[in-house]
């Protein structure tokens, strides 16, 4: 059987593939693991490879930081070369970054076809690099595994030609399958100061590049009705020392700046703390999952998560920080009652997958 080749280069691409991984090891289905390069470095990409037990890459390509479009093409060449080499059956891409991007036009250049694992969603916020990407991608895939009945919805709307399953979201399936490895293996809380706190993630462009929007969360954080513990992101942490922010966010009483965690880090602190505040799209949804079961503030005006939004776990706050500090205070003092189900599947997503990637290779249909 011709090799599989999934592809990723941040730690969420790194987080959601690692259960298909499993799935094609357990059912004998030969691969290739690639890092693109987007993030390749030990904190964002290399400790979640090792965390998740992950065998080490069999290629890695060599990308600094560049400007967008210049990291894209980047790693469109380095990956084109690398498919003309290996010949995979079919490429494996996961969200929508800039190197799913780049990898799925050098295989359609070369007449491989994508998969693209979590396709269809849409935030409709053009300003979002994210959006270009995952649209892009969708309209390039043969095969596109939607998380949800929404995702599938968009990309009929779309009229996207490759064919779409509707799988479930495969960070069900990590959340899951380490959860519990999680609370033995973390040392995290001895760490935290604190023995009540919210949780606090913030690194998307349009935010962190923002100096106002940039302050507004500082100042939300400092001022919070509940300690916040911050896991600060190398961008933000950029960005608040460019801003003259860093010093003063590091002394505060009522904030404690963590530098970047691991996977099993996170999720301890995830089931900890009394509610989550972020601008990640992945954070949403883990923290629907079973293990976790949290109620998320979103630090934006828009998201390509609605199913967490409508099933009551999220809620869209946007970016000023009256309105976050309010957000805040409602949650904390009318606790409602979450569903015991997460609207992104049930765990068994990487599964799904593998079985119709394995039943499209029986068929030679590929």
């Amino acid at each position: 059987m011709n090799n599989i080749m999934v592809v990723v280069g941040t730690r969420p691409e790194i987080i959601k593939m690692a259960p298909v991984v499993k799935a094609l090891k357990k059912r004998s289905i030969p691969y290739i693991f690639v890092h693109c390069g987007q993030h390749y470095d030990h904190e964002m990409s290399q400790k979640f490879i090792e965390e998740l037990g992950l065998p080490n890459p069999h290629y890695c390509c060599q990308v600094r930081s560049y400007s967008q479009g210049a990291q894209t093409a980047r790693i469109l060449a380095s990956m084109e070369k690398l498919l003309k080499r290996t010949k995979p059956v079919l490429v494996l891409v996961e969200g929508d970054t800039n190197g799913v991007l780049a990898t799925a036009l050098a295989s359609v250049k070369l007449g491989i076809p994508v998969g693209h694992v979590e396709a269809g969603l849409r935030s409709f916020d053009l300003r979002m690099p994210e959006e270009h990407n995952r649209r892009l991608t969708d309209h390039l895939s043969t095969y596109l595994f939607a998380p949800t009945k929404d995702a599938e919805r968009n990309l009929k709307k779309e009229s996207v030609w490759g064919k779409i399953f509707v799988t479930g979201n495969t960070i069900i399936d990590a959340v899951m399958q380490y959860a519990a490895i999680a609370e033995k293996k973390s040392r995290i809380l001895e760490t935290v100061r604190f023995q009540k706190f919210a949780l606090a993630t913030t690194h998307r462009a349009e935010n962190v590049d923002n100096p106002q929007v940039l302050k507004n969360f500082m100042e939300a954080f400092m001022e919070s009705p509940i300690p916040v513990v911050y896991p600060v992101h190398p961008r933000t942490e950029k960005r608040l020392k460019q801003n003259g922010l860093y010093s003063k966010v590091k002394k505060s009483e009522n904030l404690q700046i963590l530098p970047p965690v691991g996977y099993l880090d996170f999720l301890v602190l995830m089931r900890k703390c009394e509610i989550i505040l972020t601008d990640s799209g992945g954070v949403q949804e883990e923290a629907t999952a079973p293990p976790i079961r949290k109620t998320v503030l979103v630090l934006r005006i828009s998201t390509e998560r609605p199913e967490a939004v409508k099933a009551g776990f999220a809620k869209l706050v946007g970016v000023n920080k009256q309105n976050i500090l309010k957000a805040m205070k409602e949650t904390l003092e009318n606790r409602e009652k979450l569903p015991e189900n997460s609207p992104y599947g049930d765990g068994d997503a990487a599964e799904r997958i593998v079985k119709i990637i394995e039943s499209k290779i029986a068929a030679s249909s590929l």
